[in-house]
């Protein structure tokens, strides 16, 4: 009896072996060197500046990955359950704007008050300010957009937005999360910045190789465009004009969580949600694609995944880190983006119950 338990145990054990080396998964690693992490030091000391932070109930919904403010004072939120959302001063909740989406992300305003969309499912949706809803692009250059992510809109109409990863779609892999998991896992640079004329249809593309490509924002000036590589824990600065037309450089860099969307706010500065501390396997195995094979193979509770601990930043035109906020309990988790007002500032989530807020004034 004893034999056979054994041989029973041995056998088990090796097939479990085999299953780590061997079993076929979806992603593919590429091997590269995580930067180093300077963790919650120097510009990013520890503090509880957002431990006060106030809720807004969004329920039935969650996830308020974004949003923004019209001329109007009228807050849009995207959520997870495939709406947009729309909060009118004065009113305590907010009320259903746009239906029917596939998983909104990242939003913006043209110069006419139109919400853009950046839909991970859908591509770029347009919505006028009576609510009429079309498809402003759906595929680049004949292949489908698989998980468009985050946009911004300059003076002149031009639409500068991100498709995270062209090769982990959000809705075919069961959603934006964990279609993020599998290419930050594989790193194998799928990400893409765009230029669209939406009067035009013509698709530009100004970078590719990115390493899930994130938040999106331009410059004051509007001669830059800035964008979030989620994968790289860093922010990228790509010159649309000037002597570097053309031209990428690294803007904030070795950043101690993964940065998500990316939004100007006033004073020249530029906010960032960051999503979830940088995680210590994910960063020891970078240059073990093997072992991040494994990985993935484990069951999905073992793997890394976020973690809460509430921060989001901002930047100036050098690459000064201007604001740190946090708050390490993570009361409010998984914060994706900030949008100032004159005397507040919201902060949205991939997967809270409830949109935060804060006074400005309680910051200083």
């Amino acid at each position: 009896m004893i034999k056979k338990c054994s041989l029973l145990v041995a056998t088990l054990m090796l097939a479990g072996l085999f299953y780590l080396l061997l079993y076929p998964v979806t992603i593919d690693p590429v091997a590269w060197q995580a930067p180093d992490n300077p963790g919650y030091t120097g510009d990013y000391q520890v503090n509880s500046k957002l431990s006060a932070l106030e809720h807004l109930d969004i329920s039935p919904y969650t996830g308020p990955e974004d949003l923004i403010m019209d001329r109007q004072g009228q807050l849009y939120i995207s959520v997870h359950e495939g709406k947009v959302l729309r909060m009118k001063p004065g009113k305590e909740q907010p009320e259903v704007f746009v239906d029917n989406l596939g998983r909104p992300l990242g939003l913006a305003l043209d110069q006419n008050e139109n919400l853009i969309i950046a839909d991970a499912y859908q591509g770029l949706i347009k919505v006028t300010p009576k609510g009429e809803v079309s498809s402003l692009l759906s595929q680049v250059e004949g292949t489908p957009l698989v998980y468009a992510n985050n946009l911004d809109i300059d003076r002149q109409g031009l639409i500068y937005f991100t498709e995270a990863s062209s090769k982990f779609g959000a809705e075919e892999n069961g959603g934006s999360y964990p279609a993020s998991l599998l290419d930050l896992m594989e790193h194998g640079g799928h990400g893409r910045l765009f230029q669209f004329n939406p009067d035009t249809g013509e698709v530009a593309t100004l970078m590719s190789g990115l390493n899930f490509a994130n938040g999106v924002a331009l410059a004051h000036d509007e001669q830059s465009v800035f964008v979030n590589e989620t994968g790289g824990y860093r922010v990228l600065r790509y010159w649309l004009d000037g002597p570097d037309k053309g031209q990428s450089e690294v803007m904030v860099s070795e950043l101690p969580a993964f940065p998500d969307n990316l939004n100007r706010g006033l004073n020249g500065q530029y906010w960032v949600g960051l999503v979830s501390p940088r995680n210590k396997l994910l960063d020891a195995v970078s240059d073990r694609p093997f072992i991040r094979k494994m990985v993935q193979r484990l069951p999905a509770s073992l793997r890394p995944k976020a973690t809460f601990y509430t921060h989001v930043i901002a930047f100036d035109d050098q690459g000064l880190i201007t604001q740190n906020l946090q708050d390490p309990e993570g009361v409010y988790p998984t914060a994706t983006s900030v949008f100032e007002s004159e005397d507040t500032l919201y902060i949205g989530s991939l997967t809270a119950e409830t949109l935060a807020w804060i006074k400005k004034s309680q910051l200083q």
